[in-house]
């Protein structure tokens, strides 16, 4: 009998969470709690921690979880890394669900960085228009460049002050390649700085950098422990031993 944990937040998540919910698939939802207003999902759901690998490990034990599928973001490694330690301790199975990385194509200036450090210093000195796509935890290290116009996209309306001024927008994806452009295009980007997250879901900002010619720092992923992974809901699903449902 299956019992599934979801470790989601992304749309790939809430992908599989509406196949398994459509399989019948017993199954727990679990946001991180980073976004004020998640997405309804059609599972039972629960937000916030569980106090690390330890309590994740008796989370696992006391919900009696059977199978655990990481489709946290690319980016989140502390959650992974909690996941492969609780799955360890409690000896439960734990699939990847990770989209490929983007790759490289024709057009494309990217000045490739393994860290937050060496995407403040890979921006030139110079004054520039600068979209951080990179997520609300990572902007503070970028007040090291005050000389910047940046532009940020929450889900959320920040909560407190920010570490330097800018100009924030407060919407939710996805997003198109016209509303990319649009947007770049308005506020006059001059450089952008993201994360590879892989997948269709947030690369339209990527294809709007090539169009615009414009150079895109970008971050690669953390590395992480080894273990099985997919790239799709389909597989999941089949890890899972049920077929998945159109759109997957």
């Amino acid at each position: 009998m299956i019992r599934a944990l979801i470790l989601g937040g992304t749309a790939d998540a809430n992908l599989l969470a509406d196949n398994v919910s459509r399989a019948g698939l017993d199954a727990i939802y679990s946001y991180g709690g980073r976004t004020r207003a998640p997405a309804n999902q059609p599972l039972p759901t629960r937000v916030g921690g569980f106090g690390g690998a330890s309590g994740l490990a008796d989370y696992i034990r006391r919900e009696r979880i059977t199978h655990v599928i990481d489709a946290t973001h690319p980016f989140a490694a502390e959650m992974s890394r909690n996941a492969v330690a609780a799955c360890a301790d409690s000896g439960t199975p734990l699939i990847v669900l990770e989209r490929a990385p983007w790759a490289r194509t024709s057009g494309d200036n990217w000045i490739e960085v393994a860290d937050i450090a060496s995407a403040v210093a890979a921006l030139p000195e110079h004054r520039a228009r600068v979209f951080l796509a990179i997520g609300r935890q990572h902007i503070a290290p970028f007040a090291a460049r005050p000389q910047h116009a940046y532009t940020l996209r929450f889900v959320d309306p920040p909560e407190g002050p920010l570490p330097f001024d800018a100009d924030v927008i407060v919407s939710r994806g996805p997003f198109t390649l016209e509303d990319e452009l649009e947007m770049m295009q308005s506020r006059g980007i001059e450089w952008i700085v993201a994360r590879n997250s892989g997948g269709d879901g947030a690369r339209a900002k990527i294809d709007a950098a090539r169009t615009l010619g414009l150079p895109v720092i970008m971050l690669a992923r953390p590395q992480l422990p080894d273990g099985p992974r997919a790239e799709s809901v389909t597989e999941v699903m089949q890890w899972l031993g049920h077929p998945a449902c159109l759109g997957a």
